[in-house]
């Protein structure tokens, strides 16, 4: 893996809540930096209720880690679109993310560690 990428088990128990609804809790996050980017927290996607999270047709292409593919959020109120993301073929150098969710986090969307 390139130096412009770190992967590694993040620490402690991590939870990423929507709407007031949890969607998942793990003790297995990964923490992945990018560059100088803050260090984004991906869920394993068995920890994830992923009966909230509608497939988007949004994709995106990162040259370090392959395409992205998007979901969104729907909960009770409101529907967050393109709110979490997936590599689900990362490059290699990234392999260890493959099947793990990433979300933006803003005012309607957390990732805390508990």
């Amino acid at each position: 893996m390139s130096s412009y990428i770190t992967i590694r088990k993040a620490p402690g128990k991590w939870s990423v809540r929507a709407g007031g609804a949890v969607l998942g809790e793990t003790a297995n996050a990964l923490e992945l930096t990018e560059g100088d980017y803050p260090s984004v927290i991906y869920f394993p996607r068995e920890d994830i209720a992923m009966a909230f999270l509608d497939e988007s047709d949004h994709t995106t292409t990162c040259p370090h880690k392959g395409d992205a593919s998007y979901f969104s959020i729907v909960t009770k109120s409101t529907t967050l679109q393109n709110a979490a993301w997936s590599y689900e073929n990362p490059k290699e150098e990234v392999a260890r993310i493959k099947g793990y969710l990433a979300f933006y986090v803003n005012d309607k969307l957390a990732v805390e560690q508990l």
